[in-house]
């Protein structure tokens, strides 16, 4: 009995330092991943990796992860003088591939969702616009508001904002005021109204797939496969 209960006792404290040992290493990791996603994508602060299951040194040894969780702020995105702020981003990332000591990831599936605010919205459009919430849709589209003066006329238009490939969000205006129309200026002004922004620094082979509008801003949701969390 004696000797049983020092088996018992053993194998608890080996059992415990393997514990330990995992969580060192599960952390060593995440915190690898997550700087080099940093340098990756060009990120201005370090996101948070999470690494599921247990245990990881078991996951480890065979090179594959069940599943890795990746949530970012405060993200920059664009293309050229057109930015507009992403205030949080985060993915599932399941079936992630290990290779080159931790600086290579790979998943073989991810979901994810943007968010962006009314406000950060609004900045990336012309700076006599502002976009704010439409309220939900009788037809179920993703709309917005939009209200602003224009060369002294004032505009209050819904627009519908949907994805336009695989890293833009595009608006588009419903009708147009008669007073605006009735000139011939439509185009002109939805040459400024009607834009589009690109979302990059998201993980390379993530595509977006829709566009949910909320009472504080949207949520752009992206879905892809061998996604790349960091190269």
């Amino acid at each position: 009995m004696r000797v049983a209960r020092i088996v018992l006792i053993v194998v608890v404290i080996l059992g415990g330092l393997f514990i330990a040992a995992d969580r060192i290493a599960v952390s060593v990791a995440e915190n690898r991943a997550a700087n080099q996603a940093k340098i990756s994508e060009g990120l201005s602060s370090k996101p948070k990796v999470s690494i599921e299951g247990f245990p990881f040194l078991t996951q480890a040894a065979f090179g594959k992860l069940d599943e890795v969780k990746v949530t970012a702020n405060d993200i920059a995105a664009g293309d050229g003088d057109q930015t507009v702020r992403i205030e949080n981003f985060h993915a599932d990332l399941h079936g992630v591939k290990l290779s080159d000591s931790y600086r290579r990831a790979v998943a073989d599936s991810a979901d994810g969702l943007a968010f962006i605010t009314y406000a950060d919205l609004t900045k990336a459009a012309p700076s006599w616009l502002a976009i704010s919430s439409a309220g939900p849709a009788a037809d179920g589209t993703s709309r917005v508001k939009l209200t602003g003066t224009w060369h002294g006329a004032k505009l209050s238009v819904l627009s519908e904002v949907r994805v336009k490939g695989d890293d833009k969000i595009a608006l588009h205006a419903d009708k147009l005021p008669t007073a605006i129309t009735a000139l011939g200026l439509e185009n002109e002004v939805r040459r400024q109204i009607d834009f589009t922004v690109q979302l990059n620094h998201l993980p390379a082979g993530i595509g977006l797939t829709s566009v949910t509008t909320t009472p504080d801003g949207i949520s752009v949701a992206a879905s892809g496969k061998n996604v790349v969390l960091a190269n």
